[in-house]
């Protein structure tokens, strides 16, 4: 295997000093119109290509932002890290995106490569409750904004969604289709955002004079499918059975939809679903899937601003926590009101 050509190879070549050669790549304006040109003819033969690992170790930065999230298998993810790549290039930077699974230990173990690697900064929608794998991170003093979460204190940025709201939504539609007993296929308790569109929720029903009693809750410990179809196994073993159910996502929404459809349960005339997130698959389901729609491509976009605001702002960054709104999307699966 051909060895890979280096500085100091380029220099040899042009005959001048390695600090020439770097300031023809880094300053070239320093440089003799004559000089540079024969480095550039040596670049050119050699196939030198700079070291921008070496580079970076030099400036005790990179130029990789990362990202690490929940769950890539789910599309609303795929779209945050779409909108924060945007942001990023846009700004000469590229975007490494990990995946944390819902575990704290596997979080804890990429945000200490992030440290090693010196990134220039982390969006990060957090797996540990605590708080402990963020809070041993800022030691190393890398700039992190918080990505559908909601800031705890003034000491980060963050961007989320007002997942309250987008609840009431979805059980407000509900309540004003005529169903008077909803379901709600939660995921992890320990997630925020499940409590507060349960708050949502709840908050609906009350505003229609209805007990918290008529939201029956179906636990589930994944957000995806396959948990959506055992959720649906579950709400067909209900009695009595709600006549509609909202989900946490639309992940869960379409495998509870696939269950209802085994079953031989018509959707919407004997059960109503609603979804949450309006990835792409939700409208292009067997029965297109009404959902509350998260700005998901806006989130990583404002996120990875953010970041880049406190990266180079050396100090001098005022801490912001956007909350964007959600809107709902109605579509088949909950358009035959009762």
């Amino acid at each position: 295997m051909a060895r890979v050509a280096g500085i100091k190879d380029v220099a040899r070549q042009a005959g001048v000093s390695v600090g020439t050669v770097s300031n023809v790549i880094n300053r070239p304006e320093a440089v003799l119109p004559e000089t540079r040109a024969r480095v550039l003819a040596a670049i050119e033969d050699l196939g030198y290509v700079r070291s921008e690992s070496a580079r970076q170790l030099r400036a005790g930065r990179s130029r990789i932002m990362a990202l690490l999230v929940l769950d890539m298998g789910n599309p609303f993810f795929v779209d945050v890290a779409r909108g924060a790549e945007r942001a990023a290039r846009q700004a000469g930077l590229g975007v490494m995106v990990c995946n944390s699974g819902q575990s704290p230990a596997e979080e804890a173990e990429y945000l200490g490569l992030f440290a090693e690697q010196r990134v220039c900064g982390v969006l990060v929608t957090p797996a540990d409750a605590t708080g402990r794998n963020l809070e041993s991170f800022s030691r190393h003093r890398i700039p992190y904004v918080l990505v559908d979460r909601v800031a705890s204190g003034a000491g980060t940025c963050a961007v989320s969604v007002d997942d309250v709201r987008g609840g009431a939504l979805a059980v407000g539609h509900l309540v004003s289709a005529g169903h008077r007993s909803v379901a709600y296929v939660s995921g992890p308790g320990d997630l925020h955002q499940i409590r507060d569109r349960r708050t949502g929720a709840l908050s609906a029903l009350a505003e229609a004079g209805l007990e918290p009693e008529a939201l029956v809750e179906i636990p589930s410990d994944r957000l995806d499918v396959a948990a959506g179809r055992d959720a649906g196994a579950r709400l067909l073993g209900l009695v009595p059975r709600p006549t509609a159910v909202f989900c946490a996502n639309d992940l869960l929404a379409l495998g509870v939809l696939q269950a209802l459809y085994a079953a031989g349960v018509r959707v919407p005339q004997d059960i109503a679903i609603v979804g949450y997130d309006d990835i792409e698959f939700a409208a292009a389901a067997a029965v297109p899937l009404t959902s509350v729609r998260q700005p998901a491509v806006v989130m990583g976009r404002m996120a990875a601003e953010l970041l880049l605001e406190e990266a180079v702002d050396d100090g001098h960054h005022e801490h912001r926590s956007v909350v964007l709104q959600p809107e709902l999307v109605v579509r088949a699966s909950s358009s035959t009101p009762r």
